[in-house]
Order: C-alpha cells, then structure tokens, then sequence
C-alpha cells in the first residue's frame, strides 16, 4: 500500500536515477509563486502516460515534511530560484493514488477509532472484489461496498 501522510522521496530518486530524466521543477517554480494566493488550487492533468505520477512524486519530495529533500533537488532548476528553501520540506502532504482504474462508490473508513469518520469514496473497476477484500483485511475500509 504505502505511506500517505508525508511520504517520503524514494519514488521521485527512481525517477531521478533514470538514464533520461527531464528537470520538471519548473512545475515546483510555478506551484510556489501560487501559492497563499487564490490561484492556489492547481489541477495538474495531462494525457495517459505523460508524467502525472511523476509529477505527483515529484511535488511530494519537495514539500513533504517526512524526509529532507535538499541534496536531491539541490542540481535542478528549482534550486537556482531565490525561494528555493523557503518552501522545501514544509508541509504535511498527503499523497492519494487512484490505482486501478478507480471511479466513485461510496463507503465509510474509520480515521480513528470513536473519533470520526471519513467519507471516502471509491470502487475499482478491475479485481474490484479482491482489492477491496485487501484494503478490508489490512483495516482501512470498514463496510463492504
């Protein structure tokens, strides 16, 4: 499954270890001269298999708070702005994936438990009875769709 509240910057060094690797942190550029503005609500969408999982990755490193991101952006374009540090490594993020094939169905999962509940919204179109069995058996979801 993996780490969704602050992940860490591994994904985005696969990507950065590549034999071709195109610097993107122009998108970083942008994202944080937007952001405390109302411009903040950016939709990064692009055509099947043109880098939004990389790009994902990418913003995920650079603002998370789980791991020190410096050295890895430190030979990229974002480096060379003056706002650089300001940023990096800043924020709780929580990192969604919509594997699968994924569209809406609705269902409960259980934040805490007797604290409150999430309304989180998914049902998949491949393997939809076996992926949710797993999700259930590893406790994120708490009904059966």
């Amino acid at each position: 499954m993996g780490r969704f509240v602050n992940p860490d910057n591994s994904a985005f060094q696969v990507a950065l270890n590549s034999r071709i690797y195109v610097d993107k942190t122009g998108l970083i550029e942008y994202t944080n001269s937007v952001l405390d503005t109302t411009n903040a609500y950016i939709c990064n969408s692009r055509p099947r298999r043109f880098g939004k999982s990389y790009a994902a990755n990418m913003l995920a490193a650079y603002y998370s708070k789980g791991v020190d991101s410096e050295q890895m952006f430190s030979g990229l374009q974002i480096s060379r702005e003056a706002d650089f540090k300001k940023h990096l490594n800043k924020y709780d993020v929580i990192r969604v994936t919509l594997e699968h094939n994924c569209i809406i169905k609705k269902h409960k999962i259980q934040r805490q438990p007797q604290v409150s509940h999430l309304r989180h919204f998914a049902v998949c179109t491949k393997n939809t009875e076996n992926i949710l069995e797993k999700e259930r058996e590893k406790g994120i979801m708490s009904e059966k769709v």
